[in-house]
């Protein structure tokens, strides 16, 4: 094979053989053969040329080869997997998980950690006390076996091919390609080896791809890649115009998590949480109502024995910020807006997320919504509180959310959480 050869074929828009991809992706897996600007090259050729889809199923399943898989034939349960492409107060699998296990599934949840806008899961889960994201594979299946769900960082052997390529990826402006995103998210989602999987497509201002014909027909795309590669893949598209629920931050969302799982939380939260536990457990086969397990109370023992289960231990204090400060509106009316991205970066800016992979994140700091679109507004009401460790990162959270609120004089039509189904 010649690198040269199928870094050209690409550029002038052929659909790349089956043992090109194959040998491209064996090779730069293994590292020594392919170097990291001819990958960078081919990358850059399949954003600006794309990939059929036959093609990019057999680059995904190259991807998935690179690695090892997960056997979850022992668990004993069905096994389900929910993935989100990452918005702002997206603390659904914090509650899904303990909550579609209780239905009786097996929920292997392999989750990553936040960057730039966006928070990671791992993130949040690390504000518990204790609680550790570094999993064995054995231990992984043994607490799905006992518990039914759990929530850990990917293991070093799943897919690491597109740990390679996404690192790539993030420095030459390659990213925002959706046959690579697809690629990424499906080819470690196969590896790990679930039955089935529903997909969590965001839409708005605070989502990777804020327009909703992209993010249909990157939906469509992991979809079929999924399917392509004996998962059943359901994707819902779900909105991240403004915040889901009231916080943005690692312990703020833990606690709201909690809140969820002891029958409360915001009323958008739940909704979001329940439509994609309902085809979660129709994937799996189960006889189970996700809203009535919810109400029994027994998520949360579950919860409380996956937490316990890494280490963590939920009756310590969880970390709270020292300093506090709120922002408020000048008119009375309603809230029209509260911009997703605006509140996100606001947080990003407090400490909550990271520039790069390698920063620290502060467990305590973020932003908890006082008031969401929709709500009635006095002047000089609190809308936000801004949580940090140091008073000086005020100001620049602040300037963050200078145009993000809107107040209007009639209230808005609210718009609908859940956009789209998308199935094969």
């Amino acid at each position: 094979m010649d690198t040269v050869e199928i870094i050209r074929a690409k550029r002038d828009g052929h659909r790349l053989t089956d043992d090109q991809i194959t040998w491209f992706i064996d090779n730069y897996a293994r590292g020594g053969v392919i170097a990291d600007e001819q990958a960078a090259a081919l990358a850059m050729a399949i954003f600006f040329r794309g990939m059929q889809s036959d093609e990019l199923a057999t680059w995904t399943r190259a991807m998935v080869d690179s690695g090892s898989r997960l056997d979850l034939s022992g668990v004993g349960r069905p096994t389900v997997d929910k993935h989100s492409t990452g918005g702002v107060g997206d603390k659904v699998s914090l509650i899904l998980v303990p909550l579609v296990a209780a239905c009786g599934a097996a929920v292997p949840q392999l989750s990553g950690r936040g960057l730039g806008h966006t928070g990671g899961t791992l993130d949040k889960m690390e504000a518990i006390p204790g609680w550790r994201a570094s999993l064995g594979v054995d231990e992984m299946v043994d607490q799905m076996r006992q518990v039914g769900g759990v929530i850990a960082g990917a293991t070093g052997d799943i897919s690491p091919a597109d740990r390679r390529l996404y690192a790539l990826r993030d420095v030459t402006a390659t990213v925002d390609s959706i046959p690579l995103i697809a690629s990424s998210i499906m080819s470690k989602k196969i590896a790990e080896g679930t039955d089935s999987l529903v997909l969590d497509v965001k839409v708005g201002s605070g989502a990777f791809l804020p327009e909703v014909d992209r993010a249909r027909e990157l939906a469509r795309t992991m979809v079929g890649l999924g399917e392509s590669n004996g998962v059943r893949t359901v994707a819902l598209l779900t909105a991240m115009h403004t915040v889901l629920g009231r916080t943005a931050g690692n312990a703020l969302e833990v606690v709201e998590a909690l809140e969820v799982l002891e029958g409360g939380g915001p009323a958008d939260l739940v909704e979001v949480t329940l439509a994609l536990a309902d085809e979660m457990a129709a994937l799996a086969g189960l006889d189970a109502d996700p809203a009535a397990v919810l109400a029994s109370g027994r998520p949360r023992e579950v919860f409380g024995e996956m937490v316990a289960a890494q280490g963590g231990d939920l009756s310590a204090d969880l970390p709270v910020a020292p300093h506090v400060e709120v922002v408020t509106v000048d008119e009375a009316g309603w809230l029209g807006r509260l911009d997703c991205l605006s509140v996100g970066i606001a947080a990003w800016r407090l400490g909550a997320g990271r520039a790069r992979k390698e920063d620290a994140v502060s467990p305590s700091a973020g932003v908890v919504c006082l008031a969401k679109p929709g709500d009635a507004v006095q002047a000089g009401q609190p809308v936000l509180e801004l949580h940090a460790e140091e008073p000086a990162l005020f100001d620049a959270a602040r300037e963050a959310l200078r145009d993000a609120i809107d107040v209007v004089d009639e209230a808005p039509v609210p718009q609908p959480l859940i956009v789209d189904r998308i199935e094969a």
